[in-house]
Parts: C-alpha cells; structure tokens; sequence
C-alpha cells in the first residue's frame, strides 16, 4: 500500500494527498502533520517506515467538504485520491490480496473550486493567469463554478488588474518576473512550458473543437499564452476532465474605467480598509437577492463603463424598475424564489453534478420562463430589458422533461437514489414495488419471529456487512442458538447478538436485487439528464446572466427609492456638477445611528476644474472628497446616484490618494508610499481623469511637504488639466488663485463656541480661517499642558511667519517648474546658542545650578533673554 501511496505523493507534489481508504480519507508523514495541525484532529500512527512509526490522520469521506474548506482557507491545496475500482473488482483482478487502484481524480485549489460548500455565493471565484508574450503582457480569468472566461492586456498593471478581480489563485510562470508582482498568498508557480503562446492558441481550438481561433477573437500572443496556462492547469487538476469555459471575452483596453489598486483601496470599493465586505461600497449599495446578482453588482462596480450608450442602457433599466413599483416588487419576489443556475451548471458540466444541482436548472429555468412570460405582456420597456427577454426563450423542452424526471426536492447525493419520480419509468416503479414489496414482507418476518419466539425485543435490522439479519439482546440469545430453532448465529457484540433465518435471506434476496436494479435505473436516468443539460450549456449560462442583470437593476432601482438617488445625467463635456451628493457608506453609518448626513454640492467644469480644500480634520474634507469620486464610479456603473442631481462628463481614470499608510513588506515608507501614488497619478492622468489629493507632502519638512504639494497642484493644473480635488493644510497654497485660472479655493466650515470647536460638515467658498488643529487636538484627548504649550508655539511661529512674509513667500514670482526658491533664513535661537557655549566638563556645582537657572529664563521666555 505505502509503494502506491508514494507514487501518487509524487504525482501530488506540493499538494496536501487525500488517500481513499474505504470511508476515510487518510493523509500521511508531513502530510498528516500539517492537516492534524490545520485542523485539529488527532494525529496518529499506521505501521512503520525506516523503523520508524508513520504519522497518519483521517477524515470521513462523508463530510470531507467541510475539512477541504478548511485546508483551502488556511492557504493549501489537496490532491483526491480515490479507489477507481470496488474490492471485488480487485479481487477478479489479482487475486484475494490485490490491492484496490487508486488514482488522483482532482486537484482542489482555492481557483478551481465549484462546491457550495466551499465557496460564498455572493462572490465570485477567479483563477488568474499572467503572461508575457513579445513585449506585451496580458492576463486571463475564469470563474471554474459558472464558466465564465476573460481576457486582456495588462495595460494598467499587475497590481490594478488583480484588485479588479480579487483572485482566488494566480498562475505565473515559475521563476519568472510577474513572481515579485503577486501576493505570496494567491502565487502558484507553474511549469513555462504551459506559458507558451502557440500551446495556448492550440488548447483554445482543442477545447471548442475549432480549426482557427478567428471566430473567438484577434488575440495577442500574450494573451494566448494566459489562457493556455489556465487551460493546462484546469486540464490537470481535473485529472483529464475539463471544466465547461464560454467562449473567452476578450476585454478591449479602455472600455472600462481605469482604477488602480491604490484608488481601489482608498474608495473601499468591494473591501473596506479592514479587509471585510462591511463597510464598503458593494455592502451599502448591495439590495441584490440572488448569488448571481451580488457577483454581477461587485464587477459593475470593479468595473464602470466608459461607454455612455451602455451606461445610459443600464440607467433606463434601474429608471423603468424605479417607475414601476408593482413590477419591481413582482420581480424581486420572484427573483428571491430561483436557486444559482450557473453555479449548478458549472459542476453539471465539470462532471461533478448531482441531483439537486438538476432541480436547481429545472427551478431556475422554470422561473425564467414565468419571468418572460410576465414582462412579455407589458409595453414600454427598456430597450436592454427587451434583449435580455430571448435569453428565457427555448428552454422550454428541457424544463417539461425536468419536471416529469425529478421529484420535488432532489437529494444531493446520488448513491442511494430516491431522485427519479414516480411515473416517469414504469420499469422502475415496478422495481420499486417489488423492493417495497420485500420490505413488507420482511416486516411481517420481524412480527412472526416474535410470536413464535416469544422475545417481544427482537428486531429485524439491516447494514452494509451483514445486510438483513435478526437482532436480539444477549440474554435472550440462548433461545435462539438451539440447532433446531431456525437460526443461524452470525455475531456477537457488545449487548447483542445476530442471527440469520431462510426465510429471511430469501425476502432480503429479492429486496436487495430490486433496489440494485431500481438503483442502477435512477443512474441511468441521472446520467442522461445531466447530458441534456450539459448540452445546453451556452442558452443556460446566457439565462442565467439576464437573471443576474435584471437582479442588480432591480436591487439598484429598490436602493434609490430607499435612499433618495437620482439618476446622473451624462454630458459630453468634461464636467461634474452635483447638487446635494452624499457619501453613500457613511451616510448608511451615520443612519443606523441615527445622524443626519450633510450633502455638499460640487461645480467642476474645464473653467473652473481644480477646487482646493482647506479646513479642520474631522471637518469632513476627506469625506468630500471620496464621495464624489464614489458618486463617478457608480453612475458609470450603471447606477443612480446619492444626490438630488449630478451631470457627469465621464472620466476615463479614476485616481484618489486619500490617507495615510506604508507597505513595509516593500521596503516602502508612509511618505514614500504617497510620492509613488502621487507619481502615478501626474504620469497618468488625462483632461478626462478625475483625481482625488489629500495632504499632499505632509510625510515630510514642512518645507519640503510644502513645495511638493505646490507643484503638484500646478503640475495637475497645467499639465493634466485633469477634474481635480485638492485637500491641503498648507494654507500658503491657496496664493496659487491668484494666478491659476482654472483653480478655486473652497473649504470645510467650522466654528469654535465657547472654547469647543464645532465642525459643521459643510463645503463653502473662499479659504478656511485657519486649521484649527489644536482644538482637534482637544478633542482627541490630547493633555491640557500641551495644548497650552502648542499655543505658546504657535503663537511665536505665527509672529515669525507675520515677519518673514510666510512659508509661501516669494514663491509668486517663480515661473512653473522652475528651481526651488533659496531657503529662507532660519531665526537664530538664543537657548540654543547658550547650550551651544556651555562647557559642561569645566563647571563648578555652583556654576551648573546657575547655568540651569539662566537656560530655564530663556526658556520660559521663549528664548528670549
């Protein structure tokens, strides 16, 4: 047994090996250590190795999938090994002692999951392939549990395409440069050879049996070889058996809005900071009902349209559900009824499907058809609801034999039958009679035996070893164990004792022949329905979206009426004017607490493009700030707004740099990680981008920080000339209005009222007073003594500023771009100069104290003499 183990861990590689052993799957060495360990269960020992005892654990086969979920989540991968032949067919072949053949059927990743049970409904579950190709890169993607199969180039970089996506695995070539792009949590190296264009070109015309790939699209060589890649790897770890893939879309660059992964993570678009779904964009717009709708809303949101024909389809859509309240309700209602059909399709097709999965196509087929049936009787609908309509249509066959072949509520598992229903083969129903038949009989058997026994416990029982046999307790065994009382003893257990009787044996017989037969008919049944559906697969899945896409406009129209949303208007001209925006994940916190939010308005247009923001933290400037990107992203994905009106000039970029953070495991620091972000919003964004700038230069000198965030400012102004909000505390910036046309200075209101600051959340025009940092500061907790001291500080720093002309200074004069201006010079400090000159060896004990004295005066007077 070890010699066949041994060759299937080498074929399993890094893969954590699950060996069938009759209804365990036990592991072994290392193998059972790490899984004992990932799932605490006992570790133990099976025979020896090198003289030593071979660990071993095990779980059952019957719950296997809740112990692979596990092992998935913890970062392994787990090799199925199963007996491919039964121990009769064993012992046919080589005799009492042959050893049952096993052979790895499956490799289960975190990318090539289709299990319920090991995956969330709501979200989509992407393998990832990345590939180079003659100096261009690409990316490939494909969602094993529904089919669907992506394409592109990698144009905006590994980093913004895997945030898009949020992968489960990643395939990369091994030892090659994307290595170092991928987080070490979704890496899996794979051979180069798999990586090779020509391969891929040739697996893709395999797969659909097609002799050019010119009917799938004109793809790069770097894109063939992704797709190749995921294809050899699926190959694989099916063991040969392919999962079903649609045919691959491809994905043009700039169709949709470019988002990189900074930006991703400061809007919180899918995750929020704390890596979870609360807090986040998709969880406070999310009203979908269906697992397919909330996979559908997450990559509209991932990825906004830039296309304002296709936006405004969508628009139409969510405004005939936000009109039609009676049909809204009707759909929604019926929407919540139908199970996930692509996700069943996915395991029906990939081999792995049961009866439940048969009911769920004939459940959600069905609905389909009761949908279209519905909205085919109503006028005036939306030109997108009118082409997802046929998508319903030609299902009906497939449905009707459906609900003839199955029973109401299918099992899961197939093994013991019981899914075929009554009337749809006569054959079967009589072996089912004959077998119930049996079964009555052998009831009748149990009454006897008590009569002519006398042992009112006696029970007729039945299991896998011994099948049907009489069971009686041990005191009353005796009675039955006399050669002439019709009994045959077979075991003796604990408490127990079993028996077997001719007249048993002969009904068990017929019982056990009927049920095999009638078992054998449901598979049979089983097999050709999941042909037929399989060989649907294309209308299916195209079913199945419409669903989905009726379900997010459904769920975004029911979250405008709750909310209040409008729907933006969409304008030719790079511009950006809302009237009453709200940021749509704070405003659902401040209502559960039941706080109002306060909208803002915003007047972006190429005259007036670049709005600086000043004011208090806490004000309410970052806020602003990311609301109004939130607002962009979700009408170009198709949704309303949270506003009373928006007119939207659409943005080919979206680039925000809000907040504070660091990438140590880069080497990278806070300031180094917002001048990178800052780099690439100045090399990238264009007159249609729009950007969001918080706190430029603050991780550095006041002065460096200062001149950093200046130019910046000019840089966006005249060089991108891109729709720009700019938050600062360098106040000095807002001299740049003197001579910046297109910039206007606007800031976050606050008061102080008797010695408390009051910050009123609301954008006006015009530069703030000032930061009113130190009553922040108070607010915060910060202790009495040093506030009071800040003051005396600022109260100095503020002299000094007043004297010198201010940090900004003679900045007016400097052309764009031009060489930094001369330092200022720095004000001599008296303290320092006396702690320069004291010599600290030579003084007497005396001369100390007084020197203590005399720095303490200049101290106190601010280091003045």
């Amino acid at each position: 047994m070890m010699v066949q183990y041994h060759a299937l861990k080498e074929q399993a590689g890094q893969c954590l090996l699950f060996y069938r052993m009759g209804d365990f799957f036990e592991m072994f060495f290392d193998d059972a250590r790490v899984a004992a360990q990932t799932l605490d269960i006992a570790l133990t020992t099976r025979g020896e190795s090198g003289g030593e005892a071979i660990p071993m654990c095990g779980v059952p086969v019957h719950s296997a999938e809740s112990y692979l979920a596990r092992l998935i989540r913890a970062g392994h991968r787990v090799a199925i090994a199963e007996q491919v032949e039964t121990p009769e067919q064993a012992r046919r072949r080589g005799g009492s002692k042959a050893l049952v053949e096993r052979a790895i059927v499956r490799f289960v990743t975190a990318g090539t999951l289709t299990e319920d049970a090991l995956l969330d409904s709501r979200v989509s579950n992407w393998l990832v392939a990345l590939a180079e190709a003659a100096g261009e890169r690409a990316w490939a993607a494909v969602d094993v549990s529904t089919g669907c199969f992506e394409l592109g180039p990698l144009g905006d970089g590994v980093a913004a395409e895997l945030a898009r996506l949020s992968p489960a695995e990643v395939l990369v070539a091994e030892g090659g440069p994307m290595v170092a792009e991928v987080p070490p949590v979704l890496l899996h190296e794979r051979p180069r050879g798999d990586f090779d264009s020509g391969r891929g070109a040739a697996r893709l015309t395999g797969l659909y049996g097609l002799s050019t790939l010119d009917g799938l699209g004109d793809f790069t060589r770097a894109e063939l070889a992704a797709a190749g890649a995921l294809v050899a790897w699926l190959d694989r770890a099916g063991a040969g058996q392919l999962p079903w893939l649609q045919r691959p879309r491809r994905r043009q660059s700039g169709e949709a809005l470019l988002i990189d992964a900074a930006t991703r993570d400061s809007l919180e678009i899918t995750r929020s900071a704390n890596g979870g779904r609360a807090g986040s964009l998709l969880a406070a717009v999310d009203r979908t009902i269906t697992g397919a709708g909330a996979r559908q809303l997450a990559a509209d949101l991932s990825a906004p349209l830039t296309d304002a024909s296709m936006i405004n389809a969508r628009h139409d859509l969510v405004q005939w559900a936000v009109d039609q309240d009676g049909q809204r309700f009707a759909m929604r209602e019926s929407l919540a009824s139908l199970p996930d059909v692509g996700r069943a399709l996915g395991r029906i097709v990939a081999g792995r499907g049961s009866p439940r999965d048969l009911g769920a196509i004939r459940d959600g087929l069905d609905g389909a058809r009761s949908l279209r049936e519905r909205l085919g009787r109503l006028a005036g609908l939306p030109a997108l609801l009118i082409a997802l309509l046929p998508a319903f249509d030609g299902h009906g066959a497939l449905v009707d034999e459906l609900q003839r072949a199955l029973v109401p509520q299918p099992p899961t598992e197939s093994a013991s039958g019981g899914y075929i229903a009554a009337g749809y083969d006569a054959g079967l129903d009589a072996l089912r009679e004959t077998a119930a038949g049996g079964r009555r009989a052998i009831a009748a058997l149990e009454a006897q035996y008590r009569d002519r026994t006398g042992i009112a416990s006696l029970k007729i029982r039945h299991n896998a070893v011994l099948g049907y046999h009489v069971e009686v307790t041990a005191k009353h065994a005796d009675a039955l164990m006399t050669a002439d009382s019709g009994f045959t003893h077979r075991q003796t257990l604990a408490g127990v004792v079993r028996f077997n009787a001719p007249d048993l044996a002969e009904e068990a017989a017929r019982v056990v022949q009927a049920g095999a037969h009638a078992l054998a008919a449901e598979t049979a049944h089983l097999e050709t329905l999941l042909a037929m559906v399989a060989a649907r697969a294309d209308p299916i899945a195209a079913t199945a979206d419409a669903l989905a896409r009726i379900d997010v406009a459904t769920a975004l129209a029911e979250r405008a009426v709750e909310g209040g949303w409008c729907r933006p208007e969409i304008a030719d001209e790079p511009c950006l004017h809302v009237s009453g925006g709200r940021h749509p994940v704070v405003e659902a916190s401040l209502a559960a607490q039941g706080e109002p939010f306060v909208a803002n308005d915003l007047a972006l247009a190429p005259e007036d493009r670049l709005w600086l923001v000043t004011g208090p933290n806490m004000g309410g400037k970052s806020t602003f700030l990311r609301q109004n990107a939130l607002i962009i992203l979700l009408a170009q994905a198709g949704s309303f707004v949270p506003a009373s009106r928006v007119r939207l000039g659409l943005v080919d970029r979206l680039f925000s740099r809000v907040g504070a953070s660091d990438n140590l495991a880069r080497g990278r620091s806070t300031f180094m990680v917002e001048m990178v972000e800052t780099a690439a919003i100045l090399s990238q964004a264009t007159e249609r981008s729009f950007v969001v700038l918080d706190e430029v230069g603050r991780g550095t000198s006041t002065y460096d920080g200062l001149a950093l965030a200046w130019a910046v400012v000019e840089a966006v102004h005249e060089v991108n000339r891109s729709r720009c909000l700019f938050a600062t505390h360098y106040h000095e910036l807002t001299r740049l209005a003197e001579r910046l046309d297109a910039l206007s200075l606007h800031h976050v209101r606050a008061r102080e009222w008797k010695g408390d600051l009051v910050l009123l959340h609301e954008v006006g025009e015009g530069p703030a007073d000032r930061s009113y940092g130190l009553a922040v500061a108070r607010l915060a907790g910060v202790p009495a003594p040093v506030i009071a001291r800040a003051k005396e500080v600022l109260k100095k720093l503020e002299a000094g500023k007043a004297q010198t002309g201010g940090l900004a200074a003679g900045l007016d004069d400097l052309p764009l771009f031009a060489s930094l201006a001369e330092a200022e010079p720095q004000e001599t400090d008296p303290l320092r100069e006396a702690l320069a000159a004291l010599d600290a060896d030579s003084l007497t004990p005396r001369e100390a104290l007084e020197a203590i004295y005399r720095l303490k005066g200049l101290a106190v007077d601010g280091g003045r003499a």
